[in-house]
C-alpha cells in the first residue's frame, strides 16, 4: 500500500492537537496582557469584555475538545473534525478582529506595539503547530493578519505596516510549505521504516519454500498458546505430519520436484486447517506440525485423517512424471497443567509419527500414555 501524501488521516490530527492545544494557554494569558497594559480595557472596556470572552470561550472549548477527542471520535468522526478546524480558525479571527481593532485606534501606541509584537509571535507559533496541514498554516495567518491589513487600508494608516503584514504573510507561507514538506517526509521515512520492519518480521516467520510459518515462529507461538491454555484450563493438541518416502521423491525426479511437492502439501494443509486459531508451520525437511486448540480427540483425529487421504489423492505432475506419496500423523493433546512441560507433548506427538511410520506408513496415530496408539 502506497503512502499518500497531504491526506488529513487520525494521525496528522492527532499532531495537529498535540502541536496546538497547549496554545490556546498562552492565547489566555496574552489576551489579559495586551488588554492590561497601560489600562486598555479602561478606555475600550466593552471591546475588552467582547474580546476576552470570545478568547475565553474558543480556549475552554479547544481544551475540551482534547481530551473528549476520542470519544466522541466514536459517534461523531465528521463533527469531531469540522469541531476541530472550527474551533482553529474562530481562534485566527477573533484574535485577527482583535487585532484590527487595535491598529486603528487613535493614540495607544503602546498598546498598538504590545498587540503587535503578540500577534507576530502568536501568527508565527500557529503557523508552524499547524504546519502538518499546509492549508490549515497558510490559512490561518491569512485569516489572523489580513482583517488588520484591511482595516488599516480603509483608514487610511500607517500603509508601510500594510505592506510589511502581506509581506509577513506571503514569508509565513514560505515556512509552512517548507515546514509541511519536510512533516510529510518524516512521516513517509517513518510510513516506509514501518513498512520495511514489519516486511523483515513477516520473512523471518515464514518458510520461503511453502509460505507457511517456520520452526522459529512456531515455538514462539507454542510456548504463548501452551500458557493460555494453562491458564484457561483448555485442551492443546499437537499433530505432526511427516511425507512419507521423501527422499525417493528428490533422489528420483530432483530436488526442484521435491520443492514442488512440499509447495503442493502446503497449500493442501492451508486448505484443511482453516480456523483462525488452527497453526500450522513446517517444522523442517518433509515435517510439518500443527498447534490446535478448542478441538475434542475425534476432532483432530477427523482433521488428521483427511489430511492423510487428501494427500494420498493428490498428484504432482513435474514435467513429464506423475508424482504421488503418502504422509504419516502423530498426534498428542491434553489439557496443560501448571506443572507440565510443553515440550513433553510435542515429544509424545513425535513418538506418535514414528509409530505411524514404524507400522507401515500413511497413517494417523493418536498417543496415549501407555504408548498404545
Amino acid at each position: 500500500m502506497a503512502f499518500k501524501r497531504h491526506q488529513i488521516n487520525r494521525r496528522v490530527i492527532d499532531d495537529l492537537k498535540s502541536r496546538s492545544t497547549i496554545g490556546m494557554y498562552f492565547y489566555m494569558a496574552v489576551t489579559i496582557g495586551v488588554l492590561s497594559v497601560d489600562g486598555f480595557y479602561k478606555r475600550h472596556f466593552a471591546f475588552s469584555v467582547a474580546f476576552l470572552a470570545a478568547m475565553t470561550f474558543i480556549a475552554i472549548f479547544r481544551i475540551s475538545h482534547y481530551y473528549l477527542f476520542d470519544k466522541i471520535e466514536k459517534t461523531s468522526p465528521r463533527l469531531n473534525f469540522i469541531a476541530f478546524f472550527a474551533s482553529v480558525f474562530a481562534t485566527s479571527l477573533t484574535w485577527g478582529l482583535g487585532f484590527a481593532y487595535f491598529m486603528v485606534q487613535p493614540e495607544e501606541l503602546s498598546s498598538k506595539i504590545i498587540m503587535l509584537a503578540s500577534t507576530v509571535g502568536l501568527d508565527s507559533g500557529g503557523v508552524v503547530a499547524f504546519i502538518p496541514s499546509w492549508g490549515t498554516s497558510a490559512l490561518y495567518t491569512v485569516i489572523m493578519l489580513m482583517p488588520a491589513a484591511i482595516a488599516l487600508s480603509y483608514f487610511g494608516v500607517y500603509p508601510a505596516l500594510v505592506l510589511l503584514i502581506i509581506l509577513f504573510i506571503a514569508y509565513m507561507m514560505m515556512i509552512a510549505f517548507r515546514g509541511n514538506r519536510e512533516y510529510w517526509n518524516a512521516l513517509e521515512n517513518e510510513y516506509l521504516l514501518k513498512q520495511k520492519t514489519e516486511e523483515i518480521q513477516r520473512i523471518s516467520r515464514v518458510d520461503v519454500l511453502t509460505g507457511l510459518y517456520n520452526r522459529r515462529y512456531f515455538d514462539e507461538i507454542f510456548n504463548i498458546q501452551w500458557k493460555a491454555a494453562v491458564r484457561n484450563s483448555t485442551p492443546m493438541t499437537i499433530v505432526i505430519a511427516d511425507i512419507d518416502h521423501f527422499k525417493r521423491i528428490n533422489d528420483t525426479y530432483g530436488h526442484l520436484a521435491g520443492d514442488a511437492y512440499l509447495k503442493k502439501i502446503a497449500e493442501l494443509l492451508a486448505g484443511i486447517f482453516k480456523r483462525d486459531t488452527d497453526f500450522i508451520a513446517r517444522y523442517g525437511g518433509e515435517e510439518f506440525v500443527f498447534l490446535l486448540d478448542g478441538l475434542d480427540r475425534d476432532a483432530v483425529i477427523a482433521l488428521a485423517e483427511t489430511v492423510r487421504s487428501e494427500t494420498g489423492k493428490m498428484t504432482l505432475f513435474h514435467y513429464d512424471h506423475k508424482i504421488q506419496t503418502t504422509i504419516s500423523l502423530g498426534i498428542s493433546s491434553c489439557v496443560p497443567q501448571p506443572n507440565d512441560q510443553k515440550d513433553r507433548l510435542f515429544e509424545k506427538a513425535d513418538k506418535a509419527m514414528y509409530q505411524a511410520k514404524n507400522s507401515g506408513r500413511n497413517q494417523v496415530v493418536f498417543y496415549y500414555d501407555d504408548n498404545k496408539g
